[in-house]
C-alpha cells in the first residue's frame, strides 16, 4: 500500500478572514502543505433548543457570503480550500483516509458544543496534534491574566485593570503572501440555502442591516465608518439609534463569524485618530470591544453556568413558560408597541439595535416573567450577528442573573420617548 501524503489541515470555524488570522499565518510557517477546511455542519442546521432553530436564514445567508468570500480569497494566496456540507467528524475522518494528518490549526473555542465537537474530530483523527489560538479576543488571554488573577464580576473593574498598561497584540501578516507548496484537491459541495434547510428571500429594504457577509465587505464598511464619512468621530453620539444604516458601525455581524478582527479594528482606529483626532466616540469603540472580550473572558472563566437558568451568580429566577405571552413577543404583539417595533424588525431582517435588545429582552424577562433562555436561543435563531458570549452574557446580565446585582428593569414607555420620540422607529415596523 502506498504511503499517504503528509498534510496538515487549517480548519476554519469563527475565523473566516484572512487578514490578521493566526491560523492561517502558523499553517504557512509550516514545511507541510496544508489543506484548509470549513464544513457547514448538518447536525448544526438541524437542531432545535427552546422550540428554535439554531440558525434562521438572515445568518444561514450572510454565512454562505462570508464562506463564499473566503474561498476567493484563499484562491488568490493559492490555498486548496475544501468546503462540505455533513457531519464535520466525519468530514475529517474521509480526509484522514486519504491523507496523514498531522496537525489541525484552529480557533480556541470553550463552550460546551465547540468542545464536544472537538473532542468528535480528536476521535476521527486520533494523531493529529492541535494548534489552537485566541484570536478572537481584543486582548489576548496572556496579557489579561497577567493584569487580572480571576475575571471580575463588574466589567468596569475589568476595564480598568486592563486598560491600565493596555498591550494590544500585532496583526498577523497572513493574507498578502502566496501559498507554493503542493496543491491539495478535493472536491468541495455545491451549498445553497436550500440545501441548508432555508427557502431564498429578498433583503427587507427596511433593514438597519443592508451589509453582505465577508471579509471584503468588512473592510468596505470599515472604511466607509471611519475615513470616507469619519461617522467614528460621531459614534458616542448615534450609537443608541434605532434606524438607518449609520447609528452604529454595524461590525458585530463580522466580528461574530470571524471575517473581521477586533485587533485590525484597534489598529484601524488607532490611525483615524493619528488622521483625524482622537475624541470620546474613537474611544467608545474601543470601550465596545472591551465589552465584547468581557463576555468571552467571563464565559471562558464560568464556562456552561452562561447557559443555567440561575447564571454565573447564582440568582434565584422564577419564570412562568407562557407559550401564548412567548409568541405575542416573538411576533411584536405585546403591549409595547416599542417592544413590538424592535420585535418585528428581528423577525424580517435578523437585525435589532442595542437599544432594542436590551428592551426587547428586559421587557420578556421582567415585564411578562419568562424564562430568559428561551429569549436568549430566539435571538440565538434570528440574530445575524449572533455570538454566543454576548448573546447569553447579555441576556443573563438583564434577567438579573449575570454580571450586575442591581437588577434593573428598563421601562419601555420612557425609553420609546427617549430614543424614539417622533415614533419614526415605530411608525417603520408597525402598520398604521
Amino acid at each position: 500500500m502506498p504511503e499517504k501524503q503528509k498534510i496538515n489541515i487549517l480548519w476554519f470555524t469563527k475565523d473566516l478572514r484572512t487578514r490578521d488570522s493566526e491560523s492561517l499565518y502558523n499553517a504557512m510557517q509550516e514545511d507541510l502543505p496544508f489543506l484548509a477546511v470549513y464544513v457547514f455542519d448538518c447536525e448544526f442546521f438541524a437542531q432545535k433548543q427552546s422550540g428554535c432553530r439554531r440558525i434562521a436564514k438572515f445568518r444561514a445567508k450572510f454565512l454562505l457570503e462570508t464562506v463564499e468570500n473566503l474561498k476567493q480569497n484563499l484562491a488568490k494566496q493559492k490555498i486548496s480550500f475544501l468546503v462540505k456540507y455533513g457531519k464535520t467528524a466525519d468530514i475529517f475522518k474521509d480526509i484522514s483516509k486519504e491523507f496523514e494528518v498531522v496537525k489541525i490549526f484552529c480557533q480556541e473555542e470553550w463552550t460546551k458544543e465547540e468542545v464536544e465537537l472537538q473532542a468528535k474530530i480528536e476521535k476521527a483523527v486520533p494523531s493529529a496534534i492541535w494548534e489552537k489560538s485566541y484570536s478572537q479576543f481584543l486582548v489576548h488571554p496572556l496579557f489579561a491574566f497577567k493584569a487580572l488573577d480571576n475575571i471580575p464580576l463588574l466589567f468596569t473593574t475589568f476595564r480598568q485593570k486592563i486598560e491600565k498598561n493596555l498591550l494590544i497584540r500585532p496583526e498577523f501578516a497572513s493574507e498578502n503572501d502566496i501559498y507554493d507548496k503542493a496543491d491539495i484537491h478535493l472536491k468541495s459541495d455545491e451549498i445553497s440555502l436550500k440545501i441548508l434547510g432555508f427557502e431564498a428571500f429578498e433583503t427587507d429594504k427596511r433593514t438597519a442591516f443592508p451589509f453582505s457577509g465577508g471579509e471584503n465587505a468588512a473592510l468596505k464598511r470599515l472604511h466607509y465608518y471611519f475615513p470616507e464619512t469619519q461617522n467614528l468621530s460621531r459614534y458616542k453620539d448615534t450609537r443608541n439609534g434605532l434606524a438607518g444604516t449609520d447609528y452604529s458601525s454595524k461590525f458585530s455581524a463580522w466580528l461574530s463569524d470571524g471575517s473581521l478582527s477586533a485587533v485590525t479594528i484597534y489598529y484601524e482606529i488607532k490611525k483615524y485618530e493619528k488622521e483625524f483626532g482622537a475624541n470620546d466616540s474613537t474611544y467608545w469603540l474601543v470601550f465596545e470591544l472591551l465589552w465584547r472580550d468581557f463576555f468571552r473572558y467571563i464565559s471562558l472563566q464560568y464556562k456552561d453556568l452562561i447557559f443555567q437558568k440561575n447564571g454565573i451568580n447564582h440568582q434565584s429566577y422564577l419564570a412562568e413558560k407562557n407559550k401564548i405571552l412567548i409568541q405575542k413577543w416573538k411576533d411584536g404583539e405585546t403591549d409595547s408597541d416599542f417592544v413590538n417595533a424592535n420585535m418585528l424588525e428581528l423577525k424580517n431582517t435578523g437585525w435589532m439595535s442595542n437599544r432594542g435588545r436590551q428592551n426587547a429582552a428586559s421587557y420578556f424577562c421582567k415585564i411578562l416573567k419568562q424564562d430568559w433562555r428561551i429569549g436568549a436561543a430566539y435571538f440565538e435563531e434570528m440574530l445575524i450577528d449572533y455570538d454566543v458570549h454576548s448573546n447569553y452574557g447579555n441576556w443573563m446580565y438583564l434577567a438579573g442573573v449575570g454580571n450586575d446585582n442591581r437588577n434593573r428593569t428598563f421601562n419601555p414607555e420612557k425609553q420609546a420617548e427617549m430614543y424614539d420620540s417622533r415614533q419614526e422607529f415605530r411608525r417603520l415596523w408597525i402598520k398604521q
